[in-house]
């Protein structure tokens, strides 16, 4: 069974898209009834936090793979140095139609993998030694599919979209203090500048919350489309069912410190390294490890019907 898009993830992208729309329509009305009140030096603090935002994203977009090397200290290898590597890498980008990525290795002890860049010509996969040492090459391959299929969903674009709304309302909220100082001064007699600012702050507190919740959830979303992605180049799901059950297991394993160390990234893993459970699920970057499993068992068994 070769690769086929999946129309769930594209429905939710584009829901995903189109909630974030009217939110960016909510919160750019808010801030210009805002910028009205409180003046020209309020209106330039606004627009730099705004700014700020906006070069934050492009950069996060942009410069993804840099930044995602640098930070987890994985090193690009060439083929003449990771033959068996780069000829599992070649053969799942075969079975996906996709370019050849830049491949690297990470020296942890946690066993992990990750996929960054913004496009399959910019595209980066990345496992760990450990990853390597745990698994076979059935399993090993489960995981490059995965990762793999988040580039060729181009999962990047929609993380950076969702990301942008969210930082510019994290922003506001972080530099309160100035900007109430800033709305109280501009009308200090009836405090009706305080007021606007409380009005902003809770349209601004509340596109915080919602966008966080939107971003989450087609961030574990993703996540299940990968699997599925990955059973589908690879026409063995079992397999990575076996490697998320041994990362899983191994994770369990590795010392706290070990693991924040390296938690900063968790977004981009194949299995974050510090997870949490019940309501915590909903500010999940993944989904439950049994939610993963039962989603790749219904992928089995639509792969047994072709």
């Amino acid at each position: 069974m070769k690769w086929k898009r999946d129309y769930g993830l594209f429905t939710r992208q584009m829901i995903t898209w189109l909630i974030m729309g009217l939110m960016y329509v909510v919160l750019f009305s808010v801030i210009g009834w805002w910028l009205a009140r409180i003046g020209m030096f309020g209106s330039f603090y606004l627009y730099q936090i705004i700014g700020m935002a906006a070069m934050m994203a492009l950069i996060q977009y942009f410069l993804s793979d840099k930044l995602v090397l640098m930070s987890t200290k994985a090193k690009i290898v060439s083929e003449d140095e990771e033959p068996r590597l780069y000829a599992m890498v070649k053969k799942l980008t075969n079975e996906a139609d996709l370019l050849m990525p830049r491949v690297a290795i990470m020296q942890s002890s946690v066993p992990n993998a990750f996929a960054t860049g913004r496009s399959q010509k910019h595209a980066i996969v990345a496992v760990t030694q450990t990853l390597r040492n745990i698994l076979t090459d059935e399993e090993l391959e489960a995981v490059l599919a995965h990762e793999l299929a988040h580039v060729k969903n181009r999962d990047m674009l929609t993380m950076t979209i969702g990301s942008f709304l969210v930082s510019v309302a994290a922003m506001i909220i972080n530099n309160a203090s100035i900007m109430a100082l800033i709305s109280n001064n501009r009308d200090n007699e009836n405090n009706g500048g305080i007021i606007v600012f409380i009005i902003a702050m809770i349209v601004v507190i509340s596109v915080y919350i919602l966008g966080t919740l939107v971003t989450m959830a087609i961030s574990r979303y993703r996540e299940f489309a990968a699997d599925r992605g990955s059973a589908y180049i690879t026409r063995d799901p079992d397999a990575l069912i076996r490697a998320l059950k041994k990362i899983s297991s191994r994770m369990d394993t590795i010392s706290p410190d070990k693991k924040r160390e390296v938690s900063a990234n968790n977004a981009f893993y194949i299995i974050p390294t510090i997870s949490g459970k019940s309501m915590m699920e909903l500010i999940s970057t993944h989904p439950t490890l049994e939610k993963r499993i039962e989603n790749l068992e219904m992928t089995k068994r639509e792969i047994q019907r072709y």
